[in-house]
């Protein structure tokens, strides 16, 4: 029996694991980019509505669209691995809570960037100081973590500097002269 003009060997490729593995796939594609569309919702111009900018994509986005998290380490403390392991950890959760209750719509672009981190070092407290300003005169997010001295350093002391999560480019004007930790 012929089937819209199909012969057997038409019929048979398409009923074949060949021809149905690619029927799969290609409704897997489908639905897997429905859903990330789904999930990641707004285009670049709602983002920068969302972030109160209208000077244009590249100052929002960052001329090449990706997003990253800075976090500077107090080099003169002297910490051990573990300690600042501890330490940026703790200024990366207070950096995402922060930008989850502020700008969700930023931490989902991150989040879809891969949610880059990088830990650079600072020489000592007046440097972490100094780039917390500027961050902040950008209009990145940041969070200054203070030890509680229960361990290693005095308390109150100023450990490490959370930059963003935020766009790159900004990023980069505020501590792209930093060294890699």
């Amino acid at each position: 029996m012929h089937f819209s003009g199909l012969g057997n060997m038409d019929l048979a490729l398409v009923y074949s694991p060949l021809g149905l593995g690619a029927v799969a796939g290609l409704a897997c594609g489908l639905l897997i980019g429905w859903h990330l569309r789904a999930r990641l919702g707004p285009t670049s111009k709602s983002l920068m509505a969302a972030m109160g900018n209208s000077a244009g994509e590249a100052s929002v986005m960052g001329e090449s669209g990706e997003f990253k998290m800075i976090l500077v380490v107090r080099n003169d403390l002297k910490m051990g691995k573990g300690k600042v392991a501890a330490q940026c950890s703790h200024a990366a959760v207070s950096a995402y809570k922060q930008v989850q209750r502020r700008n969700p719509e930023l931490l989902k672009r991150w989040e879809y960037c891969g949610q880059p981190k990088v830990v650079v070092k600072a020489p000592d407290e007046d440097t972490l100081v100094h780039l917390l300003g500027h961050a902040k005169e950008v209009g990145l997010p940041v969070s200054l973590i203070q030890d509680a001295g229960r361990t290693q350093i005095a308390p109150g002391s100023r450990t490490v500097l959370g930059i963003g999560p935020g766009p790159a480019d900004q990023i980069d004007i505020v501590t792209g002269d930093l060294k890699l930790y």
